[in-house]
Formats: C-alpha cells, structure tokens, sequence
C-alpha cells in the first residue's frame, strides 16, 4: 500500500491524499459506506459503483458468524463473493463483540462471546481476527482492539489501552506468518488507538502505535457517547501525535458536521452506518439539515428532499412520493432514501477534496455550514 499526499491546506490540518491499493486508488478524504455483512443494505453493487463508491467496509465478526469465513474462502475471498472489484477494508469485529456486554468475557488471550444469532460460543483473539481478514482477503485489515464503553476512569482506560497495544503487536506478528491459501493480491494492517477521553493516554497510545510501523492508524474508541467537545480534542490530539506520512481513519463516525469539521482536524478516512440506516428509517440528510420525510407537512410536497442535490433520487422522485412510500413500507423506500443520503455523504466528501485542491476549505466550510435538521 502506498499513501501519497498530494495537498494540505493552508487554514486547517486537512490534506489531500491517495492511498494505492492492488484494487484501486482510494482518494483521501473519503467516507466509506458500511457493508457488514458482505452487503451495503438496500444498494446493489452496480449503484455503488454509479455512486462513486472507491472502498467499502465489510465486518469481520459478522462474516465470520454467517455464512463463514472458510466457506468465503473457498469462493475466493469477499471481493469475488459479494461481486466488488474496488478495495475493501475490514473491521476487526471488536467493536461488536465489545458492544455485548452480556455475552462476552474478557481475557489476556482474546474474547469469549456468545452469537447473536443463535447462541454459539466463539473466542476471538488477535491471531483469529488476523486469520479471518486474511481469508476474506481484505486490502486493509484493522487490529484486535479493546473497545470499551465511556464513561471510563483512567485507571481502566490505561488497562484497556495496555491490553489493545498487546494484541496490535500480536496482530502484526500474525499479519506477518506466511499462509499457503494467502491472496495474491497485498493486504495492509493498521493499527488502532485507544485511551478514552484521556487525552495522556491518547498520546501515549498513538506514540506507541508509531514506534510498531504500522502502514496507517485508526482512531478507535470514539463517538460511543462522550461529549461532542471530547470527541474534537480526542481526534485534534491524535492528528498531532501520528505521522504526517501515513492515512489516519476515525472510526464510526459520524454526522456530516463530524465529517467536516474533523477532515479539517487533518482525518483522512471515515466510516458510519447513519447514511444508511437514517435512509431506511426515513431521515434524509441535505444542504438545509435532516429531513424527516414521513411527517405530514410533505405529503403533497413536489418538491425533491434537496433542490440542490443532483442525485438520481432528486432528479426524478418529490418529497410526496417518498413519505408515499415510507408509510406503506415499500421496499423502495428503503432503496431511494438509502441512495439519496449516500450520494449526499460521497458527494461531501468530493467537494472537500476539491476545496483542499483549490485551497479554499476554510471558505467552502463557513459557505457549507451543517444545520442538524431541515425544519
């Protein structure tokens, strides 16, 4: 993999960049849609391809449960499985076993959890999480971390922290043993931060972090309840402690307001589930702020959910068709709404990348502006 700055802004931290993949280029900043489960929900390939789609966010936890990474394996990996030829990155599946609190005990070793699904018992470790990524064949894979819940005092934040710097040195001894099965194509293994709200250890984990060469870095355990102003001082601190030359990545975040204001923090890459699962709950994101299209003051409302908004979904289809379509729970509603608000995020991210081009981000930021709902 190689990272290649192209531009900085003058006004703020954010860059420009290229990260080079055995898959394709993927142009920094950029959000990347969530496909959990091998599938971005309610969008086929083919759109996220018309969407302008450069790298999409599979699950490792998710994957592994149903239907198997062995058997993905066997079908040639997840970018033969689910049909994508662009670069994807996989989530270790911390996350979610972490978020299973009643399900899951922690250990040196790794992590006991039981399914979701069905009730199964699984343990997870490092070398496991590594193993898996490595058959679904992922461009960048992401370290076994410990993502614990906030609020969370210094003392444990500093357990949890220590825990997550031992296993990303076992991710990478394992990133590195050679596999007989192994894709032909290269597969990249970033590290993650931790340390809370605790801006020392956040420093300290990110030096740490450094000092493993890791090829790009992730800031993990954020957005999971902490102040929005924590959130900012936690990624502004981050930004200054990791390395200029390698792609840093916020991890499940967040809002178009996050996305803005933390590109100009100096993030380049970022992924959440709320353009998606805001679509299928009828919470559409445009210029003016959210939209909620099943209230009744669109009933008859010809208009698109944004004027200004050239998506396929604004073009052709007004506000009354839509709340038409959520109140009868049709299944187009979920298709239109999800398209619209992923088009809105992708086409975000392009005019940013463009507004660090032409040195004007700080411009376009104060001319964007996020309001948080439409009215």
């Amino acid at each position: 993999m190689e990272f290649k700055l192209l531009a900085r802004d003058s006004s703020t931290r954010a860059r420009l960049g290229k990260i080079v993949t055995d898959h394709g280029e993927i142009h920094t900043p950029v959000f990347m849609p969530v496909g959990t489960a091998g599938t971005v929900k309610a969008i086929t390939q083919d759109q996220l391809e018309e969407l302008g789609a450069e790298v999409i966010l599979g699950n490792t936890y998710h994957l592994y449960l149903r239907p198997g990474h062995e058997l993905i394996g066997r079908l040639g990996g997840l970018h033969r499985f689910m049909s994508w030829k662009r670069p994807l990155l996989t989530d270790s599946g911390g996350f979610q076993v972490f978020s299973q609190s009643r399900l899951r005990t922690i250990e040196e070793e790794g992590v006991s959890f039981r399914s979701h699904l069905d009730g199964s018992a699984h343990f997870l470790s490092p070398e496991k999480s590594i193993e898996i990524q490595r058959v679904l064949g992922a461009d960048i894979m992401m370290a076994f971390d410990e993502c614990p819940a906030y609020p969370l005092e210094e003392k444990a934040a500093r357990e949890s922290m220590e825990r997550t710097l031992r296993w990303a040195q076992r991710c990478k001894r394992a990133a590195g043993l050679p596999r007989e099965d192994s894709h032909p194509h290269r597969q990249w293994l970033f590290g993650i931060g931790q340390g809370g709200t605790h801006l020392g250890l956040r420093r300290e984990c990110s030096r740490r972090l450094v000092e493993m060469d890791f090829p790009g870095f992730a800031l993990g355990g954020l957005s999971v309840g902490e102040p929005r102003g924590a959130l900012l001082e936690a990624v502004e601190q981050s930004s200054e402690d990791l390395p200029e030359a390698r792609p840093r990545y916020l991890m499940g975040v967040g809002t178009p307001r996050d996305l803005v204001e933390c590109v100009a923090l100096g993030v380049d890459m970022f992924d959440c589930v709320l353009p998606t699962r805001n679509g299928r709950n009828g919470w559409l994101f445009t210029r003016g702020g959210r939209l909620v299209i099943k209230n009744a003051r669109y009933a008859a409302d010809e208009r698109p959910i944004d004027e200004g908004c050239g998506c396929m979904v604004c073009r052709r289809y007004s506000r009354a068709y839509l709340r038409h379509l959520f109140q009868s729970n049709e299944v187009l509603s979920a298709v239109l709404n999800t398209y619209h608000n992923l088009y809105f995020y992708l086409d975000t991210m392009r005019e940013i990348r463009d507004a660090i081009a032409s040195f004007r981000l700080r411009e376009y930021l104060l001319e964007r502006g996020v309001r948080e709902d439409a009215g």
